[in-house]
């Protein structure tokens, strides 16, 4: 039975997708292009560049470690040969190993690299219409969609997250969000590789096309008559979240079909993005089929 969608007065004031990286649309409008300097691209860190190494879709220019974290990732490069086709060894370049004081100076200021850094070739760009066949099985699928958030360490935490709690996708604007940098990669703790950014140039139609393929739009909003758990809400969801501060776009709620908050106290005006993100992700996750108690 189809569902009718709520009224306008409700308005107010997995991973699948990867399999799919390699059919982008190269000339999608929701898809744009999106340019990051090489120095940008230096992924470092032990879960970051691990979980690159993983992913069969990743090639690489160069791989970077320090002498007393040689023999660990000679071995994990062993272990991932070993579970995948051993052509992927073809996707790693020779092994640089550098004191540590010089990989400080070879990647961003303020890395955190741990003894360890990859500079990988970009992900194949993935477009809103690869969303489609990705969930077409599954009935209870979650996207998060990102309205103006920018910080790249809470897009990051926010990717982890949504790997946690099974999301198929995360969908950003093009011209409204951070680049894909090592500082996004380390705060995402692998999940850069595990869950999808659909970038795309306007929110309002990525949202429109999401209910298309019967998503349900939710906003959270501080200012909702509904709390997340009162909306109890079924089936497909994009749940839509907005910069701190600002929140969501005017045109961003006018997209939604709903708009719901968390039950916080009134001493404190609003939770960071990364950690409302969370909550709402387990509170919709709290009830189905698979999910942990």
């Amino acid at each position: 039975m189809a569902r009718s969608r709520p009224s306008r007065g409700y308005k107010s004031s997995p991973n699948k997708v990867r399999e799919n990286r390699h059919n982008h649309r190269k000339n999608s409008s929701s898809a744009p292009k999106r340019q990051e300097t090489t120095h940008h691209r230096w992924l470092y860190g032990i879960h970051a560049v691990y979980a690159a190494l993983e992913n069969p879709v990743r090639f690489f220019e160069r791989l970077v470690v320090t002498a007393e974290n040689h023999p660990a990732l000679t071995q994990k490069i062993a272990q991932i040969s070993s579970l995948h086709d051993s052509e992927i060894r073809k996707h790693y370049p020779d092994i640089e190993i550098m004191g540590r004081q010089d990989l400080t100076n070879l990647l961003p200021e303020g890395a955190v690299h741990q003894g360890l850094a990859c500079l990988p070739r970009p992900l194949p760009e993935t477009s809103i219409e690869d969303l489609a066949p990705a969930i077409s099985t599954h009935t209870q699928a979650r996207v998060l969609v990102l309205d103006h958030v920018t910080d790249p360490r809470n897009v990051g935490a926010i990717l982890r997250s949504a790997a946690a709690f099974g999301v198929s996708a995360l969908i950003l604007q093009d011209r409204h969000a951070p680049p894909v940098t090592g500082a996004l990669a380390k705060a995402a703790s692998g999940a850069l590789e595990l869950v999808p950014m659909i970038h795309v140039v306007n929110l309002a139609r990525a949202l429109d096309q999401l209910k298309q393929w019967d998503f349900w739009c939710l906003g959270l909003d501080g200012q909702a008559t509904q709390t997340l758990a009162e909306a109890a809400p079924k089936g497909r969801i994009a749940f839509v979240l907005g910069a701190e501060g600002e929140g969501l776009r005017r045109l961003t709620r006018d997209h939604c079909d709903l708009l719901v908050k968390l039950p916080i106290r009134p001493e404190i005006e609003s939770l960071n993005v990364s950690n409302a993100a969370a909550i709402s992700l387990y509170e919709l996750a709290r009830d189905l089929p698979g999910t942990p108690s």
